[in-house]
């Protein structure tokens, strides 16, 4: 028996997810609170180009998703990005545990960020929308919401998720056509007002606007509880990413045209809600919200469910603690209790912009991690060499474009970014060589 098939009978698991349930999974990790933060960020940096950025970003992407598909489909481990980096090179015990940490901590970054937007959506209407302390409060809540959700049933997050993620999508589109429809002004005319807009500013926030594409990577999660992940792995994820790119250019441009660009600026946690209620009255500011609340929830929801399995196998190889990888069935119970108090924390600890810029940067270096793996093993997985090659110029660009606009307009943040690296390099260092110690292999 081959190692692959070692590992599908060793976890294999009822198959309860299909297509519908994957893209809502995909979805819901992308459109989550990013589009809500950085709508406002790409207007304030290159204006009337906002679309443009958003549908580059989607290209690299695009782009990252070719070789987690390819090395998806091969290994058929749910452990996924992890799981991919150590059995492809096999002799470095401490690459593969900081890949894992690094990728476990930028998941639950983005957990903490959904959760934060969440609440300052769902409080904005009260008269103690600025409390800090109440805001972190609604926050926990929800995070303990889908904690208890995912650790319900597989079957019954997949639904709930399927509910929220397609009702979110229609609110959305609805909202950005109305937008559309009540334009104030015309592309040509904003086109012409930002002739002094650089390629390279164009650039950076199209590298920017990666966090928002984030997610996709969580279909191979749940490559055991999925039906063919031959066919529904690349159907699933590209087919999200596909429908991410429509509905951020579609809301973009409802924005710019119906939105004046102080107002997104001024506002941009709340830009949309804003927008809605300059155009359409209090009735579209509500429905804002509540698209707001639903994206955020879905992102939640499929973030914990996928990377707390992926936390499990690591764990379950030594490099996290070795309760992470017990189970209750078919569902890691512990990790995914650890990844929600750990997106509490960081709630609480607030500087969740810095934390947003951490998961960017962590999740390019991943994914260029993950198409140089690709690249090594190509002929295995019937990669084509000219896309694996494009995909590893195109995430290193992206890469060094967010830390070249980090370093030059926010040093301190880059500085607090690389702790952070420092911290979990010393984590994963430990437990490689706890791991070397007990034999692991």
């Amino acid at each position: 028996m081959s190692l692959n098939e070692e590992t599908s009978c060793h976890r294999a698991r009822e198959k309860t997810l299909g297509v519908p349930e994957l893209i809502a999974i995909a979805l819901g990790g992308m459109v989550g609170g990013g589009i809500f933060t950085i709508l406002g960020i790409s207007v304030s940096m290159i204006g009337a180009y906002t679309p443009l950025a958003i549908i580059i970003g989607g290209v690299i992407a695009s782009l990252a998703a070719y070789s987690y598909i390819k090395l998806g489909v091969y290994y058929k481990d749910e452990g996924a990005t992890y799981s991919f980096y150590k059995r492809t090179f096999t002799e470095s015990r401490f690459a593969a545990s900081l890949i894992g940490w690094c990728v476990i901590f930028g998941y639950i970054s983005t957990l903490a960020l959904y959760a934060y937007t969440f609440s300052s959506y769902a409080i904005s209407g009260f008269d103690f929308a600025d409390n800090e302390w109440v805001r972190k409060l609604v926050a926990g809540l929800v995070i303990l919401t889908f904690t208890l959700i995912n650790l319900w049933s597989v079957k019954g997050m997949g639904k709930i998720e399927d509910l929220m993620v397609y009702s979110k999508l229609i609110i959305l589109v609805v909202i950005s056509f109305v937008l559309i429809n009540n334009s104030q002004t015309s592309i040509p005319e904003l086109l012409h007002n930002e002739q002094s807009t650089s390629i390279l500013s164009i650039l950076i926030v199209a590298s920017l606007t990666f966090v928002a594409y984030e997610g996709f990577q969580l279909v191979i999660n749940a490559v055991n509880e999925m039906e063919q992940p031959e066919i529904n792995i690349p159907k699933s994820i590209y087919s999200a990413i596909f429908l991410a790119i429509l509905i951020y250019v579609v809301i973009s441009l409802g924005a710019i045209l119906a939105i004046p660009f102080e107002e997104i600026v001024d506002n941009q946690e709340y830009a949309l809600a804003a927008g809605a209620n300059h155009t359409l009255g209090h009735w579209g500011t509500d429905l804002v919200i509540i698209g707001a609340l639903l994206a955020t929830s879905s992102a939640i929801s499929g973030t914990l469910f996928g990377a707390s399995r992926q936390m499990a196998v690591i764990a379950q190889d030594g490099y996290f603690p070795a309760i992470l990888a017990k189970r209750s069935g078919q569902i890691p119970s512990i990790a995914i209790i650890c990844m929600s108090a750990f997106a509490f924390l960081l709630v609480l600890a607030g500087s969740l912009q810095v934390i947003l810029e951490f998961g960017s940067i962590t999740f390019l270096l991943v994914s260029l991690l993950m198409a140089y793996a690709n690249y090594t093993i190509r002929q295995q997985t019937n990669s084509s060499l000219v896309i694996t090659l494009l995909s590893i110029v195109g995430l290193l660009l992206g890469t060094a474009l967010i830390i070249y606009y980090e370093f030059k307009h926010q040093p301190q943040q880059l500085i607090f970014i690389t702790g952070i690296y420092t911290i979990l390099t010393l984590g994963a260092w430990f437990y490689s060589i706890k791991n070397h110690s007990n034999g692991n292999k």
